[in-house]
């Protein structure tokens, strides 16, 4: 989900890049640019994606 204007956004986490990472991606909505955070959970075998305004 967008941090600037909340709209629901889809992206592509390359599996290959580690664990932990970070990156910027511009909003497919509103082309604020998000700073995602992305982080693999062991336990439930899935990224979690968080994101906040540049």
């Amino acid at each position: 989900m967008c941090a600037g204007c909340g709209e629901w956004n889809e992206t592509v986490v390359d599996e290959s890049a580690g664990a932990r990472q970070r990156y910027v991606e511009d909003c497919q909505v509103c082309c604020k640019p998000n700073l995602l955070r992305i982080q693999y959970d062991h336990e439930l075998q899935s990224f979690a994606v968080n994101a906040e305004l540049e």
